[in-house]
C-alpha cells in the first residue's frame, strides 16, 4: 500500500515522471537529502527507471575541508529546507451492482454480486532541496576521498553515482486506508432450487511517520582525480568516473587556455565550426581509433592539433570537457551566445556568472518566480555591461530590475543552468578575476 500512495504523490506533483516514488517503507530514509544512490537500468516496460539505495551519503565520501573537519555539514539545514507545503487529498467511493443469467442444458444459473470500495487520504508534504548553487560552493570546499572503498568499487565497476538533491516528506503522522466490501448470491434452478449468499471484504492501512520520504529527485555526480562536479544536463550514457578534462579545463596551461578560448569563440559565432567540432568530439569519445582531428578551419586547426598531441587519457578528458561545453552552448540562442561574445569583450563574465549563479539559488524551477538578488551584481563599471546582462537573462526567461528585484519564467531554469554552465568555461578560459 505504501508504494501505490506514493506513485500517487509522484504523478500529483509532477506529471511529467521526473519525480521518483521511494517503494518501500523500510527504504526510506535512504531516500533523503545528500544520500548516494545508484539508478537501476532501464527496461521496455519501465522507462523511468528507479534508484537502489547505499548506505552513504555525501559527506562520508569527502575529505575533510581545510580547517580538518568533516563531521559538520558546510550546507546548514536552513538552506536546503524549502518554505512550501502542499496537502494532497484524495477520496474515492464507487459501488458497482450486476445480475447474470446463464442458461446450461436443463439448468438456469442466476448470479448477481454488489461490491463497494472507498479510499480515503489527506497528506500533508514538506518539499526539501539543494539549491544547486550551494552544491557549487560545496564542491570547491571539499575534494572525493577517492581512497574510500566504495569509491574504488564504483569506479573500478564503473558504476554511476547520484545524490538525493530533492526530497518530498510528510509534515505531520498519517493514517492511510483502503476499504472493500463484496456481497453476493448464487442461485441454480435444476430439479430443485439451490441458493447460497456470501459476503466479503478487506480493509487495509498504514501509518505514515512525520519525516517519511515519500518522493525525491536526484543529481549525477561526476568524479575526477578527488575533484568532483555535478552534471546539469544529464545523458543517459552519461559517466559519474571521469578524467579531468571534464572539470571544465581546470589544468590547462595559459597557453592551451587561449587555444581552447579562440575556438569556442569561433564556434559561437559558425554554426558549421559548431558541428564541426561536436562531430569530432563525438567520434574521439564513441568511435574510438576512427577518428581524425584535422581539419580545413584556422580556429580549429591548434585545438585539434593540442588534442592530437595529447596521450589517450587525457584527449577522452579534454573531449568530454568540449563536448560538455558544446552541449551548454547549444542550449542557448544565437542572438544569446552573441551576448556572451560581446560579454568577454567588455569583460563582465565573473560578474554575470556570479549574478547566474544567485538566481539559480532560488527554486525558480518549482516555486520560486519572484525574488530579489544582491543588487551589487547588477552594478557594472560600464552601462553597457548592465544592458548587455539584462537583455541576456531577459532571453533566459528572467527579468531583473536595477535594484536586484527578478522576475522568472515558468521554463527559464533549463536557460539559466545552460547559460551558467557556459560563463563557467568563458570564465575559466579567459582568465577572468
Amino acid at each position: 500500500m505504501f508504494k501505490k500512495v506514493t506513485q500517487s504523490i509522484a504523478k500529483q506533483m509532477d506529471p511529467k515522471g521526473e519525480l521518483i516514488p521511494v517503494s518501500s517503507i523500510s527504504d526510506q530514509e535512504h531516500f533523503r537529502l545528500f544520500c548516494l544512490v545508484r539508478r537501476k537500468g532501464k527496461t521496455i516496460f519501465n522507462r523511468n527507471p528507479g534508484y537502489r539505495r547505499t548506505e552513504y551519503n555525501l559527506y562520508d565520501v569527502l575529505l575533510p575541508g581545510e580547517d580538518k573537519t568533516s563531521a559538520e555539514p558546510l550546507i546548514p539545514a536552513k538552506d536546503v529546507q524549502d518554505s512550501s507545503q502542499v496537502t494532497l487529498t484524495h477520496h474515492v467511493d464507487g459501488k458497482i451492482q450486476g445480475k447474470l443469467q446463464i442458461p446450461v442444458n436443463s439448468a438456469n444459473t442466476e448470479v448477481s454480486l454488489s461490491t463497494c470500495w472507498s479510499k480515503d487520504r489527506s497528506i500533508k508534504l514538506e518539499k526539501k532541496h539543494i539549491p544547486v548553487a550551494k552544491l557549487e560552493s560545496l564542491k570547491a570546499e571539499r575534494k572525493i576521498n577517492m581512497k574510500h572503498s566504495f569509491i574504488q568499487q564504483l569506479k573500478k565497476k564503473q558504476q554511476n553515482l547520484f545524490v538525493v538533491s530533492e526530497s518530498i516528506q510528510v509534515l505531520e503522522e498519517t493514517k492511510c486506508e483502503e476499504t472493500s466490501k463484496i456481497e453476493g448470491n448464487l442461485m441454480v434452478q435444476l430439479y430443485a432450487k439451490f441458493i447460497t449468499e456470501g459476503t466479503g471484504g478487506f480493509r487495509q492501512g498504514i501509518t505514515i511517520s512525520k519525516g517519511c520520504t515519500m518522493a525525491f529527485r536526484t543529481t549525477q555526480l561526476l568524479i575526477g582525480d578527488g575533484s568532483w562536479d555535478i552534471c546539469h544536463f544529464p545523458e543517459d550514457d552519461e559517466q559519474t568516473f571521469m578524467s579531468d578534462g571534464k572539470q571544465f579545463f581546470s589544468k590547462l596551461s595559459v597557453d592551451l587556455h587561449n587555444i581552447f578560448l579562440k575556438s569556442f569563440k569561433a564556434v559561437m559565432r559558425n554554426r558549421n565550426l559548431f558541428q564541426e567540432l561536436a562531430q569530432k568530439m563525438e567520434a574521439v569519445l564513441y568511435d574510438t581509433g576512427k577518428c581524425e582531428l584535422e581539419t580545413d578551419s584556422p580556429d580549429l586547426k591548434d585545438l585539434l592539433l593540442s588534442l592530437r598531441d595529447s596521450p589517450s587519457p587525457l584527449l577522452l578528458g579534454l573531449a568530454e570537457g568540449i563536448n560538455y561545453t558544446l552541449y551548454a552552448l547549444e542550449e542557448l540562442t544565437e542572438d544569446q551566445l552573441l551576448l556572451l561574445l560581446e560579454s568577454l569583450e567588455e569583460k563582465i563574465v565573473s560578474q554575470q556568472l556570479e549574478l547566474v549563479k544567485s538566481i539559480l539559488e532560488h527554486d525558480i524551477e518549482n516555486t520560486e518566480r519572484c525574488f530579489s538578488v544582491d543588487a551589487r551584481l547588477l552594478s557594472f563599471s560600464q552601462e553597457q555591461g548592465q544592458k548587455l546582462t539584462t537583455v541576456m537573462l531577459e532571453m533566459s526567461g528572467v527579468k531583473i530590475q536595477k535594484n536586484g528585484w527578478a522576475e522568472c519564467e515558468q521554463e527559464a531554469f533549463t536557460t539559466l543552468a545552460a547559460l551558467y554552465a557556459s560563463l563557467y568555461a568563458l570564465h575559466l578560459l579567459s582568465g577572468s578575476d
